[in-house]
């Protein structure tokens, strides 16, 4: 039988990142950062997680990066966790999920909505391309292809991708 695969062997840019985004409570944490929480005791009360489970989730987020952890108070010494650089960069990530969770409820049934801090108005999120501005949320006009840094093994996963989508803009031309 193979033996199981952990995502740090993938070479996959998505495995690369769920290994420190993709947990039930990292989510949940992040989501309480980006609402201002930064205390211990402000994340254990809302989220009603052990404070074993969060003290874990914390040193993870800590470890990885994505919080700093900062002392708020002397004696006795406690610590807040503030979103760094490397967090705040998932913002847009939390607003596609959180979009895509609220796209399968109807309106009335949604918890949480984002709104342009400026006027009040809801916003309805969309992941676009940088340079065009085009919608990225159509799987068929955009695939994944082998970057520089690319093995062997993940050009020949990718190889087929390639002609395929190029048959497929010339069809579209024609």
């Amino acid at each position: 039988m193979p033996s199981r695969i952990s995502l740090e062997d993938r070479e996959s840019p998505l495995c690369a990142a769920a290994q420190h985004v993709c947990e039930w409570w990292t989510l949940l944490i992040l989501q309480d950062a980006f609402d201002g929480y930064s205390r211990f005791d402000q994340f254990q009360e809302n989220l009603g997680v052990s404070s074993s489970m969060l003290t874990t989730r914390l040193k993870a987020l800590v470890a990885d990066g994505l919080l700093e952890r900062r002392p708020y108070q002397t004696n006795p010494v406690r610590h807040e966790y503030v979103l760094t650089a490397l967090g705040r960069s998932l913002w847009p990530v939390i607003v596609a999920l959180t979009a895509w969770g609220n796209s399968r409820l109807a309106p009335e049934e949604r918890s949480m909505v984002l709104i342009e801090a400026a006027t009040g108005e809801e916003v309805d999120p969309a992941v676009v391309d940088a340079v065009t501005g085009r919608r990225l949320d159509d799987s068929d006009a955009y695939v994944f292809t082998a970057g520089p840094a690319a093995s062997d093994a993940m050009r020949a996963r990718y190889r087929h991708r390639k002609r395929e989508a190029a048959k497929r803009l010339s069809a579209g031309a024609q």
